[in-house]
């Protein structure tokens, strides 16, 4: 069985190929797409296959996938661009004939107010137009989002946000990674959409708490207005979009876009999720 990977270079897919390996899949048989080569140097080094084809690229994408059976397809990172470039992605895969795709989406994506939401909604619906045999991966948050909070946390003992009292069920990227293995090299997932998301859900202020733990510190939460968080963002030298962007995320987590009862995540690798403490220390 020949697994690839997009994004191999990128901390998830590279935490996936992880996986793969730990799962005893042999590197021989382990495909690496990735945008460029030279960052790849490790995995080719570890003896997986090394292929150069940007999102964008979709000869190079077909080349890259013959003779592939199963794929994962980790989103892009580009919010705007990613619709193309999966598209590129599903379309190659279909050519190749690809038997098996798992694709990287977003927790509560069909109801989800974050502004991710659409592009993994519009991917959801090119892959169940393709006839490719899939699973949907709807990814929570990354506890390791919060890390940004780090720095500036043991500056003020503070942790600014917009979320209010909204609860996340985050997990770290290892814990999504490992999930990609299993149903990569698995049977009985064709079809199934998973929302994948970590427990226990915390709050603002519980997240604040395991920064602290992490730092060794106090830490509290401040909760803003979006129109207050995004002008700290802008102040503490983020550009104006983007600044925008992270600050209309918390509106979306404060209406509990990233919060989920959902078990699937702990049911697929077996284990409980990291904890955000423990994500934060590493």
């Amino acid at each position: 069985m020949r697994i690839a990977v997009t994004g191999a270079t990128g901390q998830l897919g590279g935490h996936i190929i992880d996986s793969l390996l730990k799962r005893g899949i042999p590197a021989a048989d382990i495909v690496a797409i990735v945008r460029n080569e030279a960052k790849a140097a490790g995995l080719a080094a570890r003896g997986v296959t090394v292929a150069v084809a940007p999102y964008e690229d979709a000869e190079a994408l077909q080349q890259a996938l013959t003779g592939v059976d199963r794929l994962v397809l980790v989103s892009g990172s580009e919010v705007g661009k990613r619709l193309a470039q999966h598209t590129n992605v599903i379309n190659a895969a279909r050519a190749a004939e690809v038997g098996f795709v798992a694709y990287t989406s977003l927790l509560n994506a069909p109801t989800s107010k974050l502004s991710l939401a659409p592009e993994h909604v519009a991917t959801e619906r090119l892959l169940a137009e393709s006839g490719i045999d899939h699973t949907v991966l709807r990814n929570g948050w990354y506890w390791e989002n919060y890390a940004s909070a780090l720095e500036p946390a043991k500056a003020t003992g503070k942790m600014f946000g917009a979320a209010g009292d909204a609860r996340v069920a985050a997990a770290a990227r290892a814990d999504y990674a490992e999930a990609a293995a299993v149903v990569v090299t698995g049977d009985g997932h064709v079809g199934m959409v998973y929302e994948l998301g970590g427990t226990p859900a915390l709050t603002y202020p519980e997240i604040a708490e395991a920064v602290g733990e992490a730092i060794g510190a106090e830490v509290d939460y401040v909760n803003e207005s979006v129109a207050e968080y995004r002008a700290g963002l802008e102040g503490a030298g983020l550009p104006a979009d983007l600044a925008g962007m992270i600050a209309e995320w918390d509106a979306a987590i404060a209406d509990g876009a990233l919060y989920s009862e959902s078990t699937d995540l702990q049911d697929l690798i077996g284990r409980p999720a990291t904890s955000a403490t423990a994500a934060l220390s590493a």
